[in-house]
């Protein structure tokens, strides 16, 4: 193709990226506009080679090289940005939002381990009650998953030698479906996540119980201790996100019902992104420490208890300082 006619069918396109970029360069960008531009810079880039790659003029290639290196810059630029707001959503913006829906986060921590721990007790002293929450298959998988003997812990039979990254994957994805029913049953005005709240503080406590009771507990609690502060406040966390969605449904005050539930969601969806961050710690955790055996109880106890001391430290003080949200 000649220079003439390749200049001719595309300077629309650069015309229109370098209109784009002095846009961005200047900040009068609107968010939306940055969606397309990395495609326009990458037909950009595939111009320019084509045009050194053809030996046209450097009339032509140099105002194209000048184009895709100012967009370069632009979009890591942007990048930097995402990184930063990303950054200052965990290390700040998260952790305060939990400390102003304190009161969410109070009824749902209190229905999810008051439950947990009620009934964790009660099946310890009296054993057949585990068999009145749990079937006695899981019961028995629960019994083969966490057996002093068994070579990696917290695994069933089937998943038993899977490798570490599968079962990461497997761990992100089960502990991810149970936050979300958690959180968006709360449509249900609320019922829905106390429901999910109290239905896995059940499940959860009666196993605990059980297993401690034959004597699997330490096999058992050495693993949980660990990824559980993770897993199990992001549990909490998101029934306390369901419970103010409810919330907006049944007290709407001045707004309409769907105003109410839009303003709501708006910062709910946001403390279940916290969650959900939360869950791939936890997953990681799980995955390649809880479930070993080589590592003594008591260095798991201990590594628990500062992970425990870590997030409750966390959600309680990060993002107060000023500087944190800048």
């Amino acid at each position: 193709m000649k220079q003439s006619l390749f200049e001719s069918r595309y300077q629309p396109q650069w015309q229109a990226f370098a209109e784009q970029l002095k846009q961005l360069e200047q900040g009068k960008a609107k968010a939306g506009d940055m969606a397309d531009f990395p495609h326009q810079y990458r037909r950009l880039c595939q111009h320019l080679a084509l045009a050194q790659e053809r030996g046209y003029s450097s009339y032509l290639v140099d105002p194209l090289q000048q184009l895709a290196l100012r967009g370069h810059q632009q979009i890591y630029r942007h990048r930097s940005q995402l990184a930063a707001k990303v950054l200052s959503f965990v290390l700040a913006d998260f952790p305060r939002q939990v400390r102003e829906q304190w009161r969410f986060v109070l009824i749902a921590s209190l229905l999810f381990f008051g439950s947990l721990l009620s009934i964790a007790l009660l099946v310890y002293l009296f054993p057949d009650l585990i068999y009145s929450i749990v079937s006695p298959q899981q019961v028995a998988e629960m019994q083969g998953m966490y057996d002093p003997d068994a070579s990696r812990l917290g695994r069933a039979a089937e998943r038993a030698s899977s490798e570490d990254w599968m079962m990461f994957g497997y761990y992100v994805m089960h502990n991810i479906g149970i936050a979300f029913q958690t959180f968006a049953a709360g449509l249900l005005f609320g019922l829905g996540s106390v429901f999910f709240l109290i239905f896995n503080g059940l499940i959860i406590g009666a196993i605990s119980g059980h297993l401690t009771e034959i004597g699997y507990g330490q096999t058992f609690w050495s693993f949980v201790i660990g990824h559980g502060a993770f897993e199990l406040t992001a549990i909490a966390l998101a029934g306390a996100a369901g419970l103010q969605l409810g919330w907006a449904l049944i007290a709407p005050g001045q707004l309409t019902r769907s105003e109410s539930l839009r303003l709501a969601a708006r910062e709910s969806v946001q403390l279940l992104c916290g969650v959900m961050v939360f869950l791939l710690i936890a997953a990681f955790i799980e995955a390649y420490w809880s479930s070993t055996t080589q590592v003594a109880p008591w260095i798991k106890y201990l590594v628990g208890a500062a992970l425990w001391l870590l997030v409750g430290a966390y959600l309680t003080f990060a993002g107060r300082a000023r500087h944190a949200s800048e």
